[in-house]
């Protein structure tokens, strides 16, 4: 009768390889996106985390906005309490010596004060610029003697007498007269007029100078 086998053992055993589980049989596919760190790490590939710099700047630029709009906010809540003042040039001013004007127009203060000065033989006057229609400035004319408003064609003499056009009545003439120091003094917030059918005013103490 014949003896059994004795069975063989292996020096060298090797040990079995575990079941592969459900996490390493999934592959992450794809760049993670930001903020998913996490799990992206979870699943074993490196996350990508947000800049500081980057935030930094963005907080820095939303806080200047909403500053700049507080301040702008402000500015005009402050505004509408301040009176809106207008600020004229002064109506009282000197204009020089009588003996600097000779016969004729003189048109050198006109974009200054808006006035001419006019004088004649016997007396020195100022006329105030602005045409009897609708306010517009009217331009001398050296060779027609005239003055021509260049929005509705008014037309005035020399002294400022309306002749043609639409003008009602002739142009105002400022209160002048003689300073301490002799120089003409010419007040344009006191007008002389001649309204249309009515009394001149034009011959009132303070609407020209004689004897200068």
């Amino acid at each position: 009768m014949a003896e059994p086998e004795t069975p063989k053992v292996d020096p060298n055993p090797v040990a079995p390889k575990p079941a592969a589980s459900a996490q390493d049989a999934t592959k992450y596919v794809g760049t993670p996106a930001v903020g998913t760190s996490k799990a992206a790490a979870s699943a074993g590939v490196a996350g990508t985390a947000p800049s500081t710099e980057v935030d930094r700047r963005r907080r820095r630029f939303v806080w200047t906005m909403v500053t700049g709009f507080l301040m702008a906010w402000f500015l005009a809540f402050f505004r509408f309490f301040l009176p809106r003042t207008l600020f004229e040039p002064n109506s009282v001013f000197k204009i020089g010596y009588p003996s600097e004007f000779a016969l004729g127009v003189d048109t050198k203060f006109q974009q200054k004060y808006r006035i001419w000065v006019d004088r004649t033989p016997d007396r020195l006057f100022v006329i105030y610029a602005r045409c009897t229609h609708l306010g517009c400035t009217p331009d001398w004319k050296p060779s027609e003697n005239k003055f021509k408003c260049p929005c509705h064609g008014s037309g005035y003499d020399s002294e400022g007498i309306n002749f043609e056009g639409p003008a009602p009545r002739p142009m105002d003439r400022a209160h002048i007269e003689l300073a301490p120091d002799g120089q003409v003094l010419v007040d344009t917030s006191k007008l002389y007029s001649w309204p249309k059918g009515q009394p001149s005013k034009f011959n009132d103490p303070g609407a020209f100078l004689t004897g200068v």
